[in-house]
């Protein structure tokens, strides 16, 4: 037997064992084709990550409007949003909009 012949053969020696070969079968199956893949729970655990990011996100949305409906609870707020909104006015008063060229440029582009 040649050298060549001698490192092919002990090459070969762990294949010839059952549970060798049943465990390489079983790690590839696992890995690649059950419904449990190692592929599949790589996806789920991306989206895991992509939806709690959504949700940190709705959460500081939440947050930030608890605190206008606490600025909107008392007269003072609604009447301020109602200024700032809706041009409303007290009858004694007058209300002068102000607009830059920028704005208007931009509106005409809209146009």
């Amino acid at each position: 037997m040649s050298k060549s012949q001698k490192k092919y053969k002990r090459f070969l020696k762990p294949f010839k064992n059952i549970f060798f070969l049943v465990l390489i079968v079983f790690s590839v199956w696992m890995l690649f084709f059950d419904s449990n893949s190692w592929f599949i729970h790589n996806e789920l655990n991306n989206d895991i990550e992509d939806l709690e990011e959504e949700k940190e996100y709705y959460n500081k949305e939440i947050e930030k409007d608890n605190k206008e409906i606490k600025k909107l609870s008392d007269e003072e707020g609604i009447e301020k949003y109602g200024r700032e909104k809706y041009y409303m006015k007290k009858d004694s008063e007058e209300i002068y909009l102000i607009e830059y060229e920028d704005s208007i440029a931009k509106q005409k582009k809209d146009e």
